[in-house]
């Protein structure tokens, strides 16, 4: 099979399907005839290929997925005009706690916010699939340990945690989390676009 051949067939899949796909899933479709750096050079290719359209190749967490760009979602939207349910801003403020400090437990959530946490909003951001307990503290209590999911990470377009956007304090990171909650759609949210309009927006570091 040649290139351009591999490349319709990569392409094909992953328009086809509903959740990303990580590279070493993807060699099934060539019978493991091809290995995972051919097919993520393969891939990479695409990602520019789909550079001048509506939509992009993007790497998140769990694999490799085709999305809408994000300056298409105004247009978007007018084919979906029912809103999704709204997130407050406190729990939107505790998700950026637990994103930028995890493990948290939920007494080093309420030291930082300076407030009670209410059950319910930690309920909230697991039902989404955004949050998950990933072990408990060795204190008094054992107290549940929050950090965030691969979910979490795939509905913000992100491969891992160090592509966070950066930020110069702890305010800062509460509020752009908080403005997500303005995105009319929360399967595909977008810290670019808040940290665009942030004055207090660093540029990311390279780990």
């Amino acid at each position: 099979m040649n290139t351009a051949d591999a490349k319709r067939v990569l392409e094909t899949a992953l328009i086809c399907s509903h959740q990303p796909i990580q590279p070493r899933e993807l060699r099934v479709l060539f019978e493991d005839a091809l290995g995972i750096d051919t097919i993520k050079t393969l891939l990479e290719e695409l990602q520019l290929e789909w550079t001048p359209r509506g939509v992009e190749l993007v790497q998140v967490a769990s694999g490799w997925r085709f999305q809408s760009r994000p300056e298409m979602r105004e247009f978007l939207d007018r084919l979906n005009p029912e809103k999704p349910p709204k997130y407050t801003r406190a729990a939107m403020e505790t998700l950026a706690i637990i994103a930028y400090r995890q493990p948290v437990t939920r007494g080093d959530l309420e030291d930082i916010r300076g407030v009670t946490i209410n059950s319910l909003v930690l309920k909230q951001l697991e039902d989404r699939g955004w949050v998950e307990v990933i072990g408990h503290r060795e204190t008094v209590g054992r107290p549940a340990l929050f950090a965030t999911t691969r979910q979490f990470l795939d509905d913000l377009g992100l491969a891992s945690l160090d592509q966070l956007p950066v930020y110069d304090t702890a305010q800062a990171q509460a509020n752009a989390f908080a403005q997500l909650s303005d995105q009319e759609d929360d399967s595909q949210l977008s810290l670019d676009e808040v940290a665009s309009e942030n004055d207090n927006t660093q540029t990311p570091h390279d780990d």
